[in-house]
This record gives C-alpha cells, sequence and structure tokens, in this order.
C-alpha cells in the first residue's frame, strides 16, 4: 500500500486583511519609509491555501460560489510559466533597501516587519522569527518574503550599525520574544530562521527553552567560528592602522558568498550572449557602487564587534548543543568560503536528536541572497511546514506554485522525453479516449494501479494530471521518503532525492493520512502492491503483488470515493534486472546493507503472510535498454457513493477482487495495443518532434483506439 517514487532517477495561494491585537515588544520606534512596518503590530490575515482552508460554515453563498468557479489551468503550458514569482526582489534591492534602513539608525536592536509580508498572511499562519548574520541589517530574507510571507508572519530583527548589545542579551531579547508569542498561541509552532551569527543565538534560545515547540532552519551555522577563515582577523583589526582597508574583501564576501558567481546566475539564463554580457557588466557596475553600503554596514569598529560577537556565541552555543530538542533543518555551502559549513552540518546532525540537513554544493556563504536558492520550497520539501503541534498532511499542505511546477516539469524533460507517455481513460459510457478525460473533477477520488520497477511511472503521471486537468494527485508513499533521524545517526537514504515529490504532494502510508485524504475529498494514489511491487524480481514484470485483505475499499466507500484501476506498462522496454533481491541475498556485503536499510525503515503489513509481507528495502541492478514508450490505461471509475452493501466484508472482498482484475485487464489491454504503436521507439519519436517541435512528449501519436 505504499509508493516508491521516481525520483530516486532524478538529480533531484491571497486573501482579505484584517487586523488582531497587538503586542508592544520596544518603544519608541519609528516607521521606515515604505519598506518597513514597525513590530509593535501583529498583523492577522484571513484566507488559506486551496485544501488548507478551514473556513468551513463561515464560507457565505457567495464565497462558496467563487470557490466553485471553472478557473483556467494555469499548469498548461509549463514553459510558459514564470520563473519566479510576482514580486519577488533581487540582490540590488538588499542593497537599495540596507541603505535606506541604516540611514538613521540608532536605538537598540528591534523587530520590524516587511509590508509586503503583511497583506497576504492568514491568521492561523505561525510567526517566522528572523535573525540575521554579521550583517545585522534583517534583510536577509528579502529575496524570499514573497512567498515565505503567504505562508508565515514574519519578523525580522534588526540590530543596528552602532549597537553594541553583548550575545547574552541578544539571546534574553530574542528568548523574550518566543515566550510572550508561545503564551498568546501555545499550540502554534514559532519558526526561527537564520544565518551564521543569527543561527548561534538561535541555537542558544532553543537550549534555554527545550519546552516551546520551535523549529529552526539555520544556513551555515557559526558555531564552527573556531576553525574559520575570520578567527585570525580579529587580532589583525586590533593591531593595524585605521587606515589599511584589511576588510573591504572581507565585507565583499560576507553578504553575498561568491559576488562573481551570484553575477553571473543572475543574467545567463535570459537570453543571448551580447545580452548576458550587457547584463553583466551592468551588474558589475552596480556591484562596485554597493561598496561604500557594505562599509556603512560594517564599518572597521562594527565588524571587530561582530566577529568578537561571533567569537562569544559560537563558544556559547557549542556549550549547550545537548540541551536542544527543537526540530531543526540546517542549510549548508559546499563553497563557504568563510566558515567548514559542510563539515559542521555533519557534527551537529549526529550531535542534535531532531536535525537534518540540506547541501548546497554551488553556494557560498550567504544562500539566501542567491537566485537559485528558494527558501518556502526548501521547507515545504523537507516537510517542515506545519500550523499546529504535529504536520498535517492535508491541512497543511500547500500546493506548488506556478515557478515551483515549472522547475519541476524542466528537472523531468528528460524522463517525460525518453518515455513518450501515453495516457487512456475511459468516459462514463465505456468509450475509451487518449487523455484524462475519463477521470472525474470531483473527489474524492482513488487511483488504484500497478507499481512499475522503481516507481518509473509516478512522476509523469502526477504531471500530466496537473497540466491536463489541474488536479492534484496525492501519492500515498513508503514511510522511508519521510524517515527521519534515528539514534542520532542520520538516514542510510539521501531524503533530498525525495524532497520533489513531497513537494508535489507525497504523504507517507497510513490509515490515518488515507482518511484525511479521503475526507478532504482528494485525488489520492493508491500502490496496494508497494515495495514488493517496485522492487520486484526478474520475471515479475506485470505481475501484482495485492494482499489478501481489502484494505482500501471500505475506507474509499465510507466517503463515496470514486475508485479509478489503472495499469502502466513500459518497463520492459527501459530496463533489465540484472541482480534481483535474491541475487544480492547471496552476496555477504550486500546481504548486510540490505537488512541494515530494512532494519531502519519503518515496518509495514506486519501482519501479513506471503510474498506482499516481502518488504526488503534494495535496489535492483539493472542494464539500460534503448527507450521504447510508457503506457497508462485508466479503467471506467467505479462509484462507491450508496453502495450500503459494502459494509459487508465479504462485499468488500468481491469489489476489491474486481479492481484487481480490472487493473490486470488494463495491463493487458496495453500489451497488445502497444504493439500497433508506430512511436513506440524513442528513435521514432525524436524524428516526430523534429518535425513537430512545438509537440509535447504527451501529445505524440501512438496506437489507433
Amino acid at each position: 500500500m505504499a509508493a516508491i517514487g521516481a525520483s530516486i532517477l532524478l538529480a533531484g495561494g491571497v486573501s482579505p486583511f484584517s487586523q488582531r491585537s497587538t503586542t508592544t515588544l520596544f518603544g519608541g520606534i519609528t516607521k521606515r519609509g515604505r519598506i518597513l512596518a514597525v513590530s509593535t503590530e501583529r498583523i492577522g490575515r484571513v484566507s488559506g491555501f486551496g485544501e488548507n482552508e478551514k473556513l468551513g460554515k463561515k464560507m457565505n453563498l457567495k464565497t462558496m460560489a467563487e470557490e466553485t468557479e471553472v478557473k483556467p489551468n494555469i499548469y498548461a503550458n509549463p514553459e510558459e510559466l514564470p520563473e519566479f514569482e510576482e514580486g519577488k526582489k533581487w540582490l540590488k534591492d538588499y542593497f537599495e533597501e540596507s541603505k535606506e534602513i541604516i540611514r538613521s539608525d540608532g536605538g537598540p536592536p528591534r523587530w520590524f516587519s516587511h509590508l509586503e509580508c503583511s497583506s497576504s498572511t492568514s491568521p492561523d499562519c505561525p510567526l517566522l522569527l528572523f535573525l540575521p548574520g554579521i550583517d545585522g541589517t534583517g534583510l536577509g530574507l528579502i529575496m524570499h518574503h514573497h512567498k515565505l510571507g503567504k505562508m508565515f508572519n514574519i519578523w525580522c530583527l534588526h540590530i543596528p550599525v552602532q549597537d553594541r548589545t553583548p550575545f547574552n542579551e541578544l539571546v534574553k531579547l530574542v528568548e523574550r520574544t518566543i515566550r510572550s508569542e508561545n503564551y498568546r498561541s501555545p499550540n502554534r509552532p514559532i519558526y526561527i530562521v537564520a544565518e551564521s551569527l543569527g543561527a548561534c543565538l538561535a541555537f542558544s534560545v532553543a537550549a534555554r527553552n527545550p519546552d516551546i515547540d520551535l523549529v529552526l532552519v539555520s544556513s551555515n551555522p557559526a558555531t564552527s567560528f573556531s576553525k574559520s577563515q575570520l578567527q585570525p582577523l580579529i587580532p589583525l583589526l586590533e593591531i593595524t592602522p585605521d587606515q589599511f582597508p584589511l576588510n573591504l574583501t572581507y565585507m565583499l564576501s560576507l553578504p553575498t558568498g561568491n559576488p562573481l558567481r551570484i553575477l553571473m546566475d543572475n543574467v545567463v539564463k535570459r537570453g543571448s550572449l551580447p545580452q548576458i554580457v550587457g547584463e553583466l557588466s551592468q551588474d558589475l557596475s552596480n556591484m562596485s557602487s554597493y561598496l561604500p553600503i557594505l562599509a556603512d554596514i560594517l564599518p572597521r569598529e562594527t565588524l571587530r564587534w561582530k566577529l568578537n560577537l561571533l567569537k562569544s556565541g559560537s563558544a556559547n552555543t557549542n556549550s549547550c548543543l545537548h540541551a536542544i530538542k527543537a526540530q531543526m533543518l540546517i542549510l549548508c555551502s559546499g563553497r563557504d568560503q568563510l566558515l567548514p559549513s559542510l563539515e559542521e552540518s555533519q557534527r551537529l546532525q549526529k550531535t542534535l536528536p531532531d536535525c537534518e540537513i540540506r547541501k548546497f554544493e554551488e553556494s557560498g556563504h550567504f544562500l539566501f541572497l542567491e537566485d537559485n536558492i528558494d527558501l518556502a520550497t526548501i521547507i515545504k520539501g523537507v516537510s517542515f511546514y506545519r500550523r499546529g503541534k504535529h504536520f498535517n498532511c492535508v491541512s497543511d499542505y500547500i500546493p506548488p506554485t506556478p515557478s515551483e511546477f515549472k522547475k519541476l516539469h524542466e528537472s523531468i524533460s528528460l524522463l517525460l522525453t525518453a518515455t513518450g507517455p501515453v495516457m487512456l481513460s475511459t468516459l462514463e459510457e465505456g468509450k475509451v479516449v487518449r487523455g484524462l478525460a475519463g477521470i472525474p473533477s470531483e473527489g474524492p477520488v482513488l487511483l488504484v494501479g500497478y507499481h512499475m520497477l522503481m516507481g518509473l511511472e509516478v512522476v509523469p503521471l502526477v504531471a500530466q494530471f496537473m497540466m491536463e486537468r489541474n488536479i492534484l494527485v496525492r501519492g500515498i508513499a513508503h514511510p522511508v521518503m519521510f524517515v527521519r533521524v534515528k539514534d542520532g545517526k542520520p538516514p542510510d537514504v539521501e531524503l533530498s532525492h525525495y524532497d520533489v515529490l513531497r513537494v508535489m504532494g507525497a504523504v507517507p502510508v497510513s490509515a490515518a493520512n488515507f482518511y484525511k485524504l479521503m475526507s478532504s475529498k482528494s485525488h489520492a494514489l493508491l500502490y496496494p502492491g508497494g515495495v514488493r511491487e517496485a522492487l520486484h524480481r526478474k520475471g515479475e514484470e506485470y505481475k501484482l503483488f495485492w494482499p489478501e485483505k481489502s484494505e482500501f475499499v471500505r475506507m474509499a466507500a465510507r466517503f463515496g470515493a470514486k475508485i479509478v484501476p489503472f495499469g502502466v506498462v513500459g518497463e520492459d522496454d527501459f530496463a533489465e534486472i540484472i541482480l534481483d533481491y535474491d541475487d544480492q541475498m547471496k552476496i555477504p556485503w550486500r546481504r548486510e546493507e540490505i537488512e541494515k536499510l530494512t532494519s531502519r525503515s519503518a515496518k509495514l503489513r506486519t501482519d501479513a503472510s506471503g510474498e506482499v509481507a516481502n518488504q526488503q528495502m534494495h535496489l535492483p541492478v539493472m542494464l539500460p535498454k534503448f527507450p521504447g514508450r510508457f503506457y497508462y490505461y485508466f479503467g471506467k471509475p467505479i462509484l462507491t457513493r450508496g453502495m450500503e452493501e459494502l459494509k459487508d466484508k465479504k462485499k468488500c472482498d468481491e469489489l476489491y477482487s474486481h479492481i484487481k482484475s480490472e487493473v490486470e485487464g488494463c495491463i493487458d489491454f496495453l500489451k497488445q495495443r502497444r504493439e500497433k504503436d508506430p512511436y513506440r521507439n524513442i528513435a521514432s519519436r525524436v524524428l516526430y518532434q523534429t518535425s513537430h517541435p512545438s509537440t509535447s512528449p504527451f501529445n505524440i501519436p501512438a496506437f489507433d483506439l
């Protein structure tokens, strides 16, 4: 009953505004132009994200009518979708707004909320506190406000240039805030996003408040300061003359990581070579004009103070790591020129009880100022976004944005070209048609089918449902995709491979999650054969390994779900298994690895017997073939609404057997019909697309129906 995602092979919503009660944190704060909203106000908003909304009976008839209107499918043409969401800001905005915020700087450290984050957040969204790095401006998330502002109520900490507040006092400042907000909303998590110095603050606060529900997202934490290239700079700043520009190179690197690479990233995707050269020249010119702003953000005395703050903060934090109980995500850069972030992330993951890491091999020190980093997508991909004490796969899920879907489509373009998927469905009158017109629009709908080798069929299926029907299919997946640190050890499987599937709505298999999907009228994707089917042995292509119990029929019938049986073929045209599970178990070192991975994976169907209970986690060794084609056939929907007889177990078993035979029939139908497809071979499809360049891989002709 679990799905293994195809991402093993991949590298891989706005609403009315309302006021809520306020709490004063600091006095004497004035607004700063159009950029900032002072921290003395908490702004609440109404609304949510699609299926996550909990307005229920509070919706008036007008609102309900608007919700039922047919909306255009924005995912229909992925190539035409925007690369970035509307409202995104850029590196130049960081410098320009930094210049404005430090112009009349003074006073103590304080919170502010960017105005663009104050008009689209629901009142039930959690609070996000941003703790800045060595720059102290609090503008480090400026390139992410447009997306994070729809998920969180964002407060940013600003530390004025001339402020000399000690590390322990900064910790107390943040601590007072989280305690106040936790008292206000005790059942809601508080997120702390921090970088370098700010991460030390976040860790120390978490260690002092283990009973508060905190979620920490830290970028290149400065807990490794004693091993960094910044440490020797402290005595040099003490002895060198003030006229010596010792800190210029460091100031240039601190906010941007690798400035030249970032500039190239900003323009390389945007046009022809002459255009790239022209834009790069302009950006280099702009960068040089920002050097004075960097000098104003980190003058010599401030830099010296901040480095000493890093030194004391790192020592303080390392002494209390053992007390941290918070859920944590560490983002580390492979090209951090200031801190050994990759090595430090490994150390922290072994030390902290609930810690995940994500690596960005080509990024510099400050991830959040790089164009290719999308913090909102990262949080969604790691399944870290929740509004309550525990993650709810339905109410906490936020569907992919157009730009996220565009990136997904780009990442699977080679897979789509290689597989040239053909999708067939069955209309109510029984007619088989090309495309997905036979899939019911209104849920709940349960797609039940055969799980192909390695789950290769999942991603094209989910993508096509969104492009053709604007339907988000929620895959019910094996818990291995969601496992976190166990016994202080990182998981054996690289979890980042599955992030794209979690963004697209995959949920861990369980009766509770199945209930939530059906009760929310979702389109769910279920593979009764699970791991045993997806990791089958030699000669077992297209053989179903379903349990004897009718696990899903009664639950689907309880909510009147439409069950759509489907078959898929094509794996035998792409790879041949050389070493299967039986072969690998005869090799001692492979047997040990399989047993270790299986023992650390969640146990499913422990009460089952036969082959379906054989849930050993392994990867078969395969020999690739010259690519053929994937074929999907969705049978006629089976309506369960009003079928009172399904309360009887015997009737459920009969329907279960019928669904299984329908899936087998779909597979047999496709195996026969594909023999008459003139475009089954990739070579013939490439020739066709050469003469029809605007044709999608999904729309290349196939056999006659």
